[in-house]
C-alpha cells in the first residue's frame, strides 16, 4: 500500500510538471536575435520548468507517451526493419536502468563509466546514471591506461561495456582495466548472449540485468546544481580533463539548440554521434528529447558502417528524417553518395559542428541536395553549445549563428577587456550552459574565470545583428573529425625515445578529417633514427588512436619565438603547404598553379597564383571546397572563412 501510495504521488507530480510545461516551456523558431531576447525576458526556471533532466524526461513521456522516441537501425540491410522505443517504452527503460546501478551500488552514489558506441544501451545507460548518480562516459577509442586513469579520476565503480562483437573490438580491454582500477565493483557487458553470467569474470549481462528491474517511477532529489556528468576533454596540460555537467548546463544547452533548430515533436533527427562527445548526448540527443522528437541511431558503426553510408539517402527517407546531423567531414564523403531513387523531400536542415565549416562545402551540400545547412559552435565544458545558425535564419558564410537563449558570448583583448563589435578578440562565454569547472580544480586557471566567464581559447567577434563569428584558434589544439587532440599528448610521448632532442605537433589540413596531427622533429647530436621508424614508434605509445601521428618530417632545427617555444604558426604553414603541393601534384596542376601559405592571427591562408588559366583556377575551386583553410586565387579576397 505504501509503495503504491508513492507511486502515486510520484504519477501526480509529473502530471502536474506536465501542465506546467505546456503552460511555460516554449519551443519556438528563432528568427533573429529579437526572438532570443523574447525568452530571455522570462525567468530561466519558466523557460526550463524541470528539476533534472530525468525529471524533464518523464515529462515527454506523459506529454509524448506513444510517440518514438529512439529508433535503432540494426543493420545496412533496408529489409531488416528498425527497433523502436516509444517515449513511455524508452523512460520505462530509463528508470530501470537507474534501479539496477542502485541496487548494484546500495549506500553508495552510483558512478557510471561506459564504454559504448551509439547503440540504445548507452543512451539507457547515461540518462539511467544521471538519474540517480553521476555518468562518466569514456572514448571507447582510447588505450587501456588511458581509459583507467580516467575511471580512477572520476571514481567510477560500475562500467557499461560493449561485450565481444565482430564489428567492434572494446571487450579486450576489460581485463586490463578491472586489474588497473581496483574501485570497480561491477562491470556489465552489452551484448555477448549467456556467456555473461554473473560468475563470467564478475561480468553481469546488462540487458538481462536491466529487465530484472522495476520501471515504477523513481524516487530521487536531483536538483538542478546537481553533477550529472564528468565529460573528459582534452586540454592544453597534456592530460585529460573531466569537466562537470550540472542537470542545469544540460538542460540550458539542449533546450537552445532545439529553440535554434525550431524543433518539434514531428521531427525526426539521424544522429550517428557517440554519447561520449556531447554532440551525440546534448546537441543532437536531449535537444530532441525535450519537445518529444524522434533520434534515430544509425548502426552500432554508424557512419563508419560502409554498407550503411552507401544507403544513407535511403535510410533516410525509409526513417522519415526531418533533421540530418554531421561533422563536415562526413558532410565531404556524403556528397559522393548520389540520392537518387530517393525521397529526402522532408530533409529540412543538415546540422554541423566539431570542426571548421568551409563555406564552399556548405554551399555545394545545399546545391546538390537541396537542404540547408547550419553551423554549430560548442564546447564540452558548455554542454556542447554555445552558438547556432537558427534553421529558420538564412546562413551567413563564417558565422556560427547566434549564442542560445539565456548565453552571453563576449571578445576581449589580451587584457580581459571587452573589444569593440567587430573586431576580433578571444572568445568567452557566460550563461547557465557553463560548467562549474573540472573535478581537479587546479586545472580551472586561465579557462575558468571570476564573474562566471568561460575563456574559449577561439578567436572571434560579434556583428552588429548578434551573429557570432570564429575566425581562429587561440590554443593549439588539433581537431580530427571532431576530436579535440593535445598536441602535448603526442609530443611527450615522442620525446621518450631516445634520439628525438625536440618534437612539435600541429594539425595537418585534410578533407575528410578536417585536420590529421603531424609532427615536427629534431634529433639529437649523432642520431641515425628516421621519419618510418619514429613512426613506429608513435603508434606503439600514443596512448590515443586518433593522435597517432599520420606523418613526421625532421628537421635540423625546429622554428622557435624569442624566448624557446615552439613556433607553431611557421610549423603550420609547413605542413599545409606540404598537404596542398601535395594535392597540386595529384592533380597534375603543378605546372599551373603555385600555391604560397601564409600565417596570421587567424590562422593559415593560401594564395593559389594560377595566372589567366581559366582551367586551372576552376581545379583549385574544385579541390579546395572540402578543406577548411582560408584560400584565395591571387587578387581576389577570401574564398574560405572559418566557421566552426
Amino acid at each position: 500500500m505504501e509503495r503504491n501510495g508513492l507511486k502515486a504521488k510520484l504519477l501526480l507530480f509529473v502530471g502536474l510538471s506536465v501542465r506546467l510545461q505546456e503552460r511555460f516551456l516554449s519551443i519556438r523558431p528563432i528568427h533573429c536575435l529579437d526572438d532570443v531576447r523574447a525568452i530571455e525576458s522570462r525567468p530561466f526556471e519558466e523557460y526550463l520548468p524541470y528539476t533534472s533532466v530525468m525529471h524533464a524526461l518523464e515529462v515527454q513521456a506523459q506529454k509524448h507517451s506513444n510517440r518514438v522516441a529512439l529508433q535503432y537501425i540494426k543493420s545496412a540491410d533496408l529489409a531488416e526493419p528498425s527497433e523502436a522505443w516509444t517515449y513511455l517504452q524508452f523512460v520505462a527503460q530509463v528508470r530501470r536502468t537507474a534501479r539496477l546501478f542502485q541496487s548494484l551500488c546500495g549506500n553508495e552514489q552510483p558512478r557510471v563509466g561506459f564504454l559504448l558506441p551509439a547503440i540504445p544501451q548507452a543512451h539507457f545507460t547515461l540518462w539511467g546514471a544521471e538519474a540517480v548518480g553521476i555518468a562518466c562516459p569514456i572514448n571507447y577509442l582510447l588505450g587501456e591506461e588511458h581509459i583507467a586513469e580516467l575511471i580512477l579520476a572520476a571514481k567510477v565503480n560500475v562500467l557499461v561495456v560493449l561485450g565481444p562483437h565482430p564489428e567492434l573490438d572494446i571487450w579486450s580491454r576489460v581485463d586490463g582495466i578491472r586489474q588497473r582500477c581496483p574501485q570497480l565493483l561491477h562491470v556489465l557487458a552489452v551484448g555477448g548472449g549467456e556467456a555473461f553470467g554473473a560468475g563470467e569474470g564478475g561480468a553481469l549481462n546488462f540487458d538481462q540485468a536491466v529487465a530484472a528491474q522495476s520501471d515504477e517511477p523513481l524516487s530521487t532529489s536531483t536538483s538542478l546544481d546537481d553533477v550529472a556528468a564528468l565529460f573528459h576533454t582534452g586540454g592544453t596540460t597534456g592530460s585529460p580533463k573531466l569537466a562537470q555537467h550540472l542537470h542545469r548546463n544540460q538542460l540550458c544547452a539542449a533546450a537552445g539548440a532545439a529553440c535554434m533548430y525550431g524543433a518539434s515533436d514531428q521531427d525526426v533527427i539521424i544522429n550517428g554521434f557517440p554519447l561520449f562527445h556531447v554532440a551525440g548526448s546534448f546537441v543532437y540527443g536531449l535537444s530532441m528529447f525535450l519537445v518529444g522528437a524522434t533520434v534515430v541511431l544509425p548502426t552500432l558503426l554508424g557512419m563508419r558502417n560502409p554498407g550503411y553510408v552507401q544507403r544513407y539517402w535511403h535510410f533516410a527517407e525509409r526513417e522519415r528524417a526531418t533533421l540530418l546531423a554531421a561533422v563536415p567531414t562526413v558532410m565531404s564523403s556524403l556528397l559522393t553518395v548520389p540520392a537518387s531513387g530517393a525521397d529526402i523531400s522532408r530533409i529540412r536542415c543538415l546540422l554541423t559542428g566539431g570542426s571548421p565549416l568551409p563555406p564552399d562545402l556548405a554551399e555545394a551540400f545545399e546545391r546538390q541536395f537541396s537542404m540547408p545547412v547550419r553551423n554549430i559552435l560548442g564546447m564540452t565544458e558548455c554542454g556542447g553549445i554555445i552558438a547556432i545558425e537558427p534553421c529558420a535564419m538564412p546562413r551567413t558564410a563564417g558565422s556560427v549563428g547566434l549564442p542560445i537563449p539565456f548565453v552571453k558570448v563576449r571578445a576581449v583583448n589580451a587584457n580581459g577587456e571587452p573589444v569593440p563589435e567587430g573586431e576580433d578578440g578571444e572568445l568567452q562565454i557566460k550563461g547557465p550552459n557553463v560548467s562549474p569547472g573540472y573535478t581537479d580544480a587546479t586545472k580551472n586557471s586561465g579557462l575558468f574565470l571570476d564573474g562566471g566567464w568561460l575563456n574559449s581559447g577561439d578567436v572571434g567577434h560579434l556583428d552588429s545583428e548578434g551573429r557570432l563569428y570564429v575566425t581562429g584558434r587561440a590554443k593549439d589544439m588539433i581537431i580530427r573529425s571532431s576530436h579535440n587532440i593535445d598536441p602535448l599528448l603526442i609530443e611527450d610521448t615522442l620525446h621518450k625515445h631516445p634520439d628525438v632532442a625536440m618534437a612539435a605537433a600541429v594539425g595537418a589540413p585534410d578533407e575528410y578529417a578536417g585536420e590529421l596531427p603531424v609532427v615536427y622533429i629534431s634529433l639529437k647530436p649523432g642520431a641515425t633514427a628516421d621519419a618510418q621508424a619514429l613512426l613506429a614508434f608513435a603508434e606503439q605509445h600514443v596512448p590515443e588512436r586518433p593522435a597517432v601521428p599520420k606523418q613526421i618530417f625532421i628537421l635540423d632545427t625546429l622554428p622557435m619565438t624569442a624566448i624557446g617555444k615552439f613556433f607553431k604558426p611557421r610549423l603550420r604553414e609547413m605542413a599545409t603547404q606540404h598537404v596542398i603541393d601535395s594535392r597540386l601534384v595529384e592533380r597534375s596542376l603543378q605546372a599551373k598553379v603555385v600555391a604560397q601559405v601564409q600565417a596570421d592571427h587567424k590562422g593559415v591562408q593560401v594564395v593559389f597564383h594560377c595566372g589567366d588559366d581559366a582551367g586551372a583556377a576552376a581545379a583549385v575551386k574544385e579541390m579546395m571546397v572540402p578543406f577548411a583553410v582560408r584560400w584565395r586565387l591571387a587578387d581576389q579576397r577570401d574564398s574560405q572563412g572559418a566557421g566552426v
